[in-house]
C-alpha cells in the first residue's frame, strides 16, 4: 500500500492511500484556516486518480468541520463527478452532512447544461406553464382582495380611506387632462369618420346614434380602462414595488399586519370608485367632440343630442359603467399583483411596471370580449 501524508496546516492533515481502491483521510479540523492551503492539492490529488470508478473519502478522524470544509469535500465529490467517478464518503457524522446538504441541493437545484437549444415541444411546455401559472396566481389574488374588500365593506372602519382618497385624487382628478385629450379626439374622429361615409347615402344625422352607442357601451369605457391602465396601474406596480425592495412590505408582514389590506385594498377601492366617474366624463366630452364635427356638416348641436337621447337609453349606460367597474378592479389588482411579485433590485421594478400595463391591456381586452357575447344573449 503505497501511503504519503501532507501536513500543510497543524490543524488539517490528509493521507492519500493508493488502495485499491484509491483513499483519502481526512484528520484533525476543517474549518476556514485549515482547508484554504490544503485546497488545491487535495484536488490534484483526486485528479491523479482520474480513471478510478470508485474513490473513497475516508472523514471518520475529523473532529471539527464548517462550512469551509464541506464546500472541500463538495469540490471534491463534484470533480469525481464530473471525471466519471463515484466518490464513497466513510465516517460521515451527522454534523458533515448537514453542512455538505445545502451544496448538493443548490446543485440540484441548478439546470442541467444542456448541449443545445431547447425543442419546441419544451418550449410549448413551458410556455404553458408559465401561463397557466399566472392564471392561477392573478385568480387567486383576485379571491384574496374580493375577501378584503368584503371584510372591508361589512365593517367599513376598517377600511383606510386615508390612504384611498390620495389615490383616488391621483387616479381620477389628475388624469382629467388627458383622458379630455384622448375622449375628445375620440369622438371627433369616429364622426368625421362616419359621416364622410354616411354622407354618400344621406344618413348623416344618424352619426349622433353611432357615435352615441359606440362611446357609452364600448370605446368610453374601454379608452379609459388603457388610460387607468397605462398611467395609474403601472403607479400601483412601482409604488408597491419599490416598498417591497426596500423591504417595507416584509416589515408590515413582520409586524402582523396584512400588506392587502393596507396596500391593495385602499388602491383598489380608489380604482372602481374612479373608473366610472372617468367613463362618464369620457363620455360627455367624446360626444362634445363629435357635435362640433357635426355643426361643421351643417347639424346644429341641438339637433344632434336630441338624437342621441333617442338613440340611447339607461340600460347602454349602464353596461359600459359595469364594465368600467370591472376594468377598474381588474387594473388596480393587476398593478398590485405585480408590485407584490417584485423581485430584488431597481431593475425589477422596472419589469413589474412593465408587465403591470401589459397584462392589465390583455387582461382588459379578453374581459371586454367576454361583456360583448354575454351581453349579446342577455339582450343587453
Amino acid at each position: 500500500m503505497d501511503e504519503c501524508e501532507s501536513q500543510p496546516d497543524p490543524g488539517l492533515n490528509y493521507a492519500v492511500e493508493a488502495g485499491p481502491p484509491p483513499r483519502v483521510r481526512f484528520s484533525g479540523r476543517m474549518d476556514a484556516y485549515s482547508t484554504g492551503p490544503v485546497w488545491q492539492a487535495v484536488l490534484d490529488e483526486f485528479r491523479k486518480w482520474a480513471g478510478a470508478s470508485e474513490l473513497v473519502l475516508d472523514v471518520g478522524e475529523v473532529e471539527y468541520c464548517d462550512g469551509a470544509g464541506a464546500a472541500l469535500l463538495y469540490s471534491v465529490e463534484r470533480e469525481t463527478a464530473e471525471r466519471g467517478g463515484t466518490l464513497r464518503f466513510e465516517g460521515m457524522t451527522g454534523a458533515i452532512a448537514g453542512h455538505l446538504k445545502p451544496y448538493r441541493d443548490a446543485d440540484a437545484a441548478r439546470p442541467a447544461r444542456g448541449t443545445g437549444s431547447p425543442s419546441w415541444a419544451q418550449r410549448l411546455r413551458r410556455g404553458v406553464s408559465a401561463v397557466g401559472l399566472e392564471i392561477h396566481e392573478q385568480v387567486a389574488f383576485v379571491g384574496e382582495v374580493s375577501l378584503a374588500l368584503a371584510r372591508g365593506l361589512a365593517r367599513p372602519g376598517r377600511v383606510r380611506w386615508g390612504d384611498a382618497l390620495p389615490v383616488a385624487e391621483s387616479a381620477g382628478y389628475q388624469a382629467l387632462p388627458i383622458v379630455s385629450l384622448i375622449a375628445f379626439l375620440l369622438g371627433v374622429i369616429l364622426a368625421f369618420q362616419s359621416a364622410v361615409a354616411m354622407g354618400q347615402f344621406g344618413a348623416q344625422i344618424f352619426v349622433a346614434d353611432l357615435v352615441a352607442i359606440s362611446l357609452l357601451r364600448e370605446l368610453g369605457p374601454l379608452m379609459m380602462a388603457i388610460l387607468l391602465a397605462g398611467r395609474s396601474g403601472a403607479a400601483f406596480a412601482a409604488e408597491i414595488g419599490t416598498m417591497k425592495v426596500n423591504e417595507e412590505v416584509s416589515a408590515l408582514t413582520t409586524m402582523g399586519l396584512d400588506p392587502v389590506r393596507f396596500l391593495v385594498v385602499p388602491r383598489i377601492l380608489a380604482g372602481v370608485l374612479v373608473a366610472p366617474l372617468l367613463t362618464l366624463y369620457a363620455n360627455l366630452i367624446g360626444l362634445i367632440g363629435a357635435a362640433l364635427v357635426m355643426r361643421g356638416f351643417g347639424i346644429p348641436m341641438v339637433t344632434f343630442f336630441n338624437q342621441v337621447s333617442g338613440a340611447v337609453d339607461v340600460g347602454d349606460l349602464g353596461s359600459g359603467l359595469f364594465k368600467a367597474c370591472v376594468f377598474g378592479f381588474l387594473v388596480a389588482s393587476v398593478g398590485c399583483l405585480r408590485g407584490l411579485q417584485t423581485g430584488a433590485g431597481a431593475a425589477a421594478v422596472g419589469r413589474s411596471t412593465t408587465s403591470a400595463v401589459v397584462s392589465a391591456i390583455i387582461l382588459i381586452v379578453i374581459v371586454d370580449g367576454l361583456f360583448a357575447v354575454l351581453f349579446f344573449h342577455l339582450g343587453i
